[in-house]
């Protein structure tokens, strides 16, 4: 029996040409393709300016740098999401300020962000986390008279949408990922959006050593051009392979969504028997494009959640942990900090089910039947 992977990216001769094209072409380091695609997803974000970067825990740490998050700062984040998240902010020098979530959700809250913002905070760090979208209006409207900027993590959340716009619309800076177990990939990659051309022009500066001008710029001019570097940076660069491959798969966009959202329905639909299962889920204000689909095990579960992964895996079926909590990883656990009783929760009994393009129905409802003998013993 084949096992039954988490994710597989939709990926085929489209986008291995669109490589081979920038191969050929002579032009394989950032280049007119790297600034083609940020053209373009900025354009289907609904942002002035996008800055293609190697990742999106580089574009996070662009946008902490640029906003001026520094030694004795704060910055308020979710522990539950990646440690990249976190990560950022000790970067830039600061300190990470763990809040807690809504259950519904996964995200933070204005409820919760409150509770631990202070004198010392900064920035603030909202996670759309799986693609569900965060209530980015009432964080920033606790954030906006407190003087505290706000970062949209959007990692996870391309394709989908708050309020009927794009997640990253009108925010003041966002960041996406393009790593495989996202729905649009570069096999590694990221893109900072904008509307600031303040922010744009520096985050573009910082992530080629501080440059005053581009490599593509200076390779293209018709005369010798010595660029200087006027501050300490980092070499943050996309090349025009992963770009190449970043505008086939943006014109799959739409298409990747709308499967996903199937697919999503009708594990909503087979699993809603399962007494005091949590399903992910839209909120009201948004919908998601579905990149993680999570489930909640209840208290009284007949199996824990790493035995259920044991004997999903002994039926072919290849699911993961649930979003891990950041703040019990041995990087961050100190003993310090606020409570997280939804957070802790949630990292203990969640778990990511199989959920990718091309994920056949018949094995889908292999998926169903076997969580659904498991949790009702």
């Amino acid at each position: 029996m084949d096992t039954i992977p988490v994710m597989r990216p939709w990926l085929g001769a489209e986008e291995a040409e669109a490589a081979a094209a920038a191969i050929t072409s002579g032009w394989i380091a950032q280049g007119p393709r790297v600034a083609e695609f940020e053209q373009a997803l900025a354009g289907r974000i609904g942002a002035a300016h996008g800055v293609a970067v190697s990742s999106c825990t580089t574009a996070l740490h662009l946008a902490l740098e640029v906003l001026g998050v520094a030694p004795g700062d704060e910055v308020v984040v979710p522990s539950f999401s990646f440690i990249a998240t976190a990560n950022v902010v000790k970067h830039a020098g600061a300190v990470p300020v763990f809040a807690d979530i809504d259950g519904a959700t996964g995200n933070l809250s204005a409820k919760t962000v409150e509770q631990v913002v202070g004198p010392h905070t900064k920035a603030v760090i909202a996670v759309h986390q799986g693609g569900v979208p965060a209530p980015i209006n009432e964080v920033k409207e606790l954030c906006g008279p407190l003087g505290i900027a706000l970062v949209e993590d959007a990692a996870c959340a391309m394709g989908s949408t708050y309020e009927g716009r794009p997640v990253g619309a009108g925010a003041e800076m966002a960041a996406f990922s393009f790593h495989p177990r996202k729905l649009l990939t570069t096999g590694e990659g990221g893109m900072l959006t904008t509307d600031s051309a303040r922010f744009a022009t520096r985050a573009r500066r910082l992530r080629e050593h501080g440059m005053d001008v581009s490599a593509a710029d200076r390779h293209s001019a018709s005369k010798i051009v010595l660029e200087s570097y006027l501050e300490v940076a980092w070499n943050y660069r996309m090349t025009d392979m992963q770009a190449a491959v970043g505008l086939v798969q943006l014109g799959k966009l739409d298409a990747m969504v709308e499967r996903r959202r199937v697919l999503a329905r009708r594990y909503q639909e087979g699993l809603a028997g399962i007494p005091g299962l949590q399903i992910v889920a839209d909120p009201p204000y948004g919908t998601s494009n579905y990149q993680s689909f999570w489930i909640v095990l209840p208290d009284d579960a007949p199996v824990g959640r790493n035995e259920l992964l044991e004997r999903l895996l002994q039926h072919g079926i290849s699911a993961r942990r649930g979003i891990m909590a950041a703040h019990l990883e041995p990087a961050y656990l100190d003993g310090s900090g606020p409570e997280l009783p939804v957070t802790e929760r949630m990292t203990a009994q969640s778990l990511i089910l199989p959920l990718f393009h091309d994920l056949a129905e018949s094995d889908q409802d292999r998926i169903i039947e076997v969580l659904s003998a498991e949790l009702s013993r």
